[in-house]
């Protein structure tokens, strides 16, 4: 799988193409359910499976302070995607320019001469172009008018008849239901990201921690975990703080990852973290003594879990 950065890098060989559009949070069971419809029809025609991702998400782009948490970082994202049978991934830079554009310029720039859309999935709610004039109508419209077909997707249900969407995971992760999420998602809850030197203040304390920085990604997921940590074709037992680590003072939001049983360097490695429990809310602390007492009961919750 292609992961092409802008429209500007399409190639012959990506055209023809059928597509789907969408922000694929978490790839989820409803995703997948499309890419398999993308992927049959491709075959079918002979021709590319593609998808259309923004990056930032719109809503992070229109309003960043509100805009929902994310399941996944863009990585993330790309290495679900990448098993799902698809030929490449279009990430769109979601900048003024493309946000300017109306429904007609859209469709006929990036569908039409960009990428000479054959086929195109997408959901009966999607809306595009400046003031989301354009929807699932007009999609429609412009495809009967200029050769290609466009169809809606049908809703993938849960064990409880649940419509399965991103916004039903992050509630569910809001409340710290993972086993929910994991379900929704048909894989693990995961986030993975480069080790990076911190403050080493988990040190002085008796807890050194491997940090991962989420490079302004602001996650759906708060809190403390017990965690497995994947790292070089091993795995090891943790718990893990993913917030604003709001006893230090911090800002922005950091992947902290405590290790039960590992005493090696993990600086500049390149790791994956799956959240298997939660374990309680980030809370601000008195001190650095009190954050050690509860980092300790966090860690015994983390061994009883894993035991």
């Amino acid at each position: 799988m292609e992961l092409i950065r802008g429209i500007h890098n399409i190639r012959s060989k990506h055209k023809n193409s059928v597509l789907t559009i969408g922000n694929f949070d978490g790839v989820h069971l409803g995703h997948s359910a499309i890419l398999a419809r993308v992927k049959a029809l491709a075959e079918t025609y002979h021709s590319p499976a593609g998808i259309m991702i923004f990056e930032p998400q719109p809503r992070e782009f229109f309003s960043p302070d509100v805009a929902p948490g994310r399941i996944g970082r863009l990585r993330d994202k790309v290495r679900l995607l990448e098993g799902q049978g698809i030929d490449y991934v279009l990430c769109m830079p979601f900048n003024p320019r493309l946000q300017q554009l109306d429904a007609q310029t859209f469709c006929q720039r990036i569908l039409l001469d960009g990428l000479s859309v054959k086929h195109l999935v997408v959901g009966d709610d999607f809306r595009f172009g400046c003031d989301r004039q354009g929807d699932f109508d007009y999609l429609q419209g412009f495809g009967n008018q200029q050769g290609f077909d466009v169809e809606n997707t049908p809703s993938v249900l849960n064990a409880t008849d649940e419509r399965v969407s991103s916004t039903l995971i992050r509630k569910a992760l809001e409340r710290g239901d993972v086993l929910a999420a994991q379900s929704s998602m048909g894989h693990p809850v995961a986030m993975s990201g480069r080790v990076i030197h911190g403050q080493k203040l988990g040190r002085t304390i008796g807890f050194p921690t491997a940090n991962i920085h989420l490079k302004g990604t602001k996650p759906a997921l708060s809190g403390v975990y017990a965690v497995i940590l994947k790292v070089d074709g091993d795995s090891y037992n943790g718990v893990a703080n993913i917030g604003v680590r709001p006893t230090v003072q911090g800002k922005t939001p950091i992947l902290e990852v405590h290790l039960l049983d590992f005493n090696g360097d993990l600086y500049d490695k390149y790791v994956q973290v799956i959240f298997c429990q939660f374990i309680r809310a980030e809370q601000k602390m008195a001190g650095l003594e009190a954050l050690e007492k509860q980092i300790q009961c966090d860690k015994e919750e983390a061994i009883r879990f894993f035991a």
